[in-house]
């Protein structure tokens, strides 16, 4: 029984909505439900009455709430008083990520890291994204802010921060895009698209393209870099997929519409490391820091 299971059944035992918890957690409902039932097994005990519209502690629950309270507030304890004596850590510590992550999910993850070891230099490289985890690989910096691919390498440490809706992005500007998309019958064939180089964003885009029509893509350009597609495609371009983040905060934004697809599933974004790096002091108190925020 870890403590991680802990925090999950207690989260769960307050709010008694597994909806609730598996978004508090990023986790889906089924996978927190093998969680509970993993501890039930591993107790021989049912933990929780549940149906198709309620959740309610058991006698046995209510006694491992009593118990996770506990452990969990000794532990928080413990970890307060290990991290007192990392206060006086110093060296540095480089972190690539795209210029859209550098503003949108860098700054509360850095926030009370700066406040905490003030004594350690941070270094930002920013990029495409797409490339984060080839930075980590060739150790040219220490951490990346990445999509999480579909083969992760065993080498590497993935933390989760955000799952990452995607849209495809169409010009808003009076062109020829935008009158091929207003046709009673779109010609997929024929319509530019904006393509990334590489990545988890190009590989969603030719699954959802496949759907749409069985063929070959007529790629009127391949770029790296979010940012620099959506520009592209608020020139009149072309159309592209991309993460709702990146049009939200692209000086671009008010030039181009997205187009929702229920078919295109988000990706999972990141925190990435060598699983060797997690020996490392800074980056260990870093990957801490960021999991509790």
């Amino acid at each position: 029984m870890d403590t991680r299971s802990l925090r999950l059944f207690q989260h769960l035992a307050n709010s008694l909505h597994f909806g609730k918890t598996a978004a508090a957690y990023h986790l889906s409902p089924s996978t927190l439900s093998r969680a509970i039932q993993r501890l039930e097994e591993e107790l021989g005990t049912q933990l929780l009455f549940r149906d198709n519209r309620s959740v309610l502690l058991t006698r046995e629950g209510k006694k491992l709430l009593a118990y996770a309270d506990q452990h969990i507030s000794q532990f928080e304890s413990l970890k307060q008083s290990l991290n007192q004596s990392q206060r006086n850590l110093s060296g540095s510590l480089t972190i690539y990520c795209s210029v859209t992550a550098s503003y949108s999910y860098l700054p509360p993850l850095l926030e009370k890291f700066r406040q905490t070891h003030p004594n350690i230099d941070i270094k930002l490289d920013t990029g495409d994204a797409a490339d984060g985890i080839d930075q980590v690989k060739h150790q040219r910096v220490d951490l990346a802010i990445a999509a999480r691919p579909d083969e992760l390498a065993a080498s590497i440490h993935f933390q989760s921060i955000a799952s990452v809706p995607l849209a495809i992005t169409a010009p808003t500007i009076n062109c020829a895009v935008r009158q091929a998309l207003q046709a009673d019958t779109i010609d997929w064939a024929s319509l530019p698209i904006i393509l990334p180089e590489h990545g988890v964003a190009r590989k969603r885009f030719e699954q959802w393209f496949r759907q749409k029509y069985n063929g070959r893509a007529n790629v009127y350009a391949q770029v790296a870099g979010q940012e620099a597609l959506v520009s592209m495609v608020a020139l009149g371009c072309g159309i592209g997929l991309s993460p709702i983040v990146v049009v939200d905060n692209s000086p671009v934004k008010d030039r181009v519409e997205l187009l929702p697809d229920s078919s295109i599933p988000p990706f999972d974004l990141g925190l990435c490391c060598f699983k060797k790096k997690l020996d490392d002091p800074i980056v260990a108190e870093f990957m801490a820091m960021a999991y509790q925020t």
